[in-house]
């Protein structure tokens, strides 16, 4: 990992929908650890944090059929600002602003909409503004959407010139096979390297309103790790091993994925 001990450093943390909601809404104690641990990180670090959410959060309010793309999308636009008014009710309690930023796949490929909102994000953080990124599936098209925001967080990282990926997840790291069948199975504290065969295994979402599962995250992972970025994956529900790392430098669980030409 690039040396992040400086204010000038800047690391992403994506958080996904599983540790965002629960089944009558936003988990609001796991979005204000959430809050607390970003407020805290941010005295040391520049952050952009990457959410998921905005479909489940739509769902407490519509019963609407999520398979289709269309309820899908009406779930989303009606879980946005359900999700950042949260958002900005936690987040003033530490008076720091927030911004969102809704992007697409198709962000990335243009150098001028690149550029758009690389400039969004530096002056945000330059004037001490959390950027709140989520992707832009409501006017969108299925193949401008990446499908799940492991992969927007780790193209956001790269853009942004971060120095450090978080995702905080579900699972508490990589383990060197499965934990549901092996109950000796061992989380893998560092990785230099992912196979093949890792990157196509089936995708395994733990939660209904989940998009990808560990597959998504290794692929986010060989991203970032093939252009000078560290990820570390750990849990959501439990941010002590989170704020251990990034507060304390102290690697007590979760899984770093080691930048290849770091």
């Amino acid at each position: 990992m690039k040396n992040i001990n400086n204010k000038n450093r800047r690391v992403v943390i994506k958080v996904g929908s599983s540790v965002l909601t629960e089944q009558t809404g936003i988990a609001k104690e796991r979005m204000l650890n959430l809050v607390t641990l970003i407020a805290k990180v941010s005295k040391k670090y520049e952050v952009v944090l990457v959410t998921s959410g905005a479909v489940a959060a739509g769902y407490t309010a519509l019963k609407l059929d999520r398979e289709k793309q269309i309820s899908k999308k009406v779930l989303a636009s009606a879980g946005q600002p359900i999700l950042m008014s949260s958002y900005k009710r936690m987040f003033d309690i530490y008076d720091i602003n927030t911004s969102q930023i809704l992007l697409t796949e198709d962000d990335f490929d243009s150098r001028k909409r690149t550029k758009i909102f690389q400039q969004i994000i530096n002056t945000s953080l330059e004037n001490g503004i959390i950027p709140i990124v989520n992707e832009n599936d409501i006017s969108t098209t299925p193949d401008q959407l990446f499908g799940d925001n492991d992969q927007l967080s780790a193209h956001v990282a790269y853009h942004v010139d971060a120095d450090l990926l978080v995702l905080l997840s579900d699972i508490d790291g990589y383990y060197d096979s499965n934990p549901k069948e092996n109950p000796h199975a061992k989380i893998q504290k560092e990785v230099y390297g992912i196979s093949e065969e890792e990157l196509n295994a089936s995708f395994t979402p733990n939660s209904k309103f989940a998009t990808g599962g560990i597959v998504t995250k290794l692929k986010a992972a060989e991203y970032v790790m093939n252009r000078g970025v560290d990820m570390f994956l750990c849990s959501g529900f439990d941010l002590t091993t989170a704020m251990a790392y990034l507060i304390d430098d102290n690697h007590t669980k979760g899984t770093l994925f080691r930048a290849k030409n770091g």
